[in-house]
């Protein structure tokens, strides 16, 4: 038993495509999400490090390249569905644990087994890291909705979506990197030119007042 099988199925997430069911002009797979976000913890670790922080970078890029591995087991489930209520998103925590272990004690050699253990469990934490890798997510996929509403999807999922991931992102304003998102990136985003873009900029306006 080698590597072989888990090194094919870094393959596979590029097959596994987010937010499915909903008509898209562009597909993310599960494989280029986690190559985003790693480079947007990467960017928000050095905000972090400029204003004094210590990062534990070996931390931080083995929680980002490795956050979503386990939706190979059980899909990409919508966010609403998946905290719809804390016991389902309990039972799904706990198939996907169960699932990964018993990958990683059938496919990974022995001497590798506890590293993929620890790199493959939820990374989303109350370390620095942790807190950035939870950003960082939402970064992607406030962007990945915001491409959407700036081509004109009429799905106004991409909308709520956009809602979602800045409420979340703005529950980690204590951050300097989020103070940073928050004034530098983010009007820039708004200031771009699509349909409805009156309408975004308020929904942002009232997000960011109510934080």
């Amino acid at each position: 038993m080698g590597m072989h099988q888990y090194i094919k199925s870094l393959s596979d997430l590029e097959n596994i495509y987010r937010c499915p069911g909903k008509f898209k002009y562009q597909e993310h797979s599960v494989a280029s999400h986690s190559f985003k976000v790693t480079q947007i913890a990467q960017f928000l670790g050095t905000v972090e490090e400029q204003a004094g922080e210590k990062i534990d970078w070996r931390s931080l890029y083995e929680k980002a390249l490795n956050h979503d591995y386990t939706e190979l087991f059980i899909g990409d489930i919508k966010t609403p569905v998946k905290y719809a209520t804390p016991t389902l998103r309990a039972m799904l925590a706990d198939v996907e644990e169960s699932m990964t272990e018993n990958f990683v004690h059938k496919e990974i050699p022995a001497p590798f087994q506890a590293i993929y253990l620890e790199r493959l469990k939820e990374g989303k934490d109350e370390t620095l890291e942790g807190q950035i890798l939870s950003v960082s997510d939402k970064v992607d996929l406030l962007y990945e909705s915001f491409g959407e509403i700036q081509k004109g999807n009429p799905e106004s999922v991409f909308t709520e979506i956009y809602e979602e991931s800045l409420t979340t992102i703005l529950a980690f304003k204590h951050l300097a990197s989020v103070q940073y998102f928050l004034e530098k990136v983010l009007p820039e985003l708004l200031n771009e030119t699509f349909t409805n873009q009156g309408a975004l900029q308020k929904i942002t306006a009232d997000l960011i007042a109510k934080a």
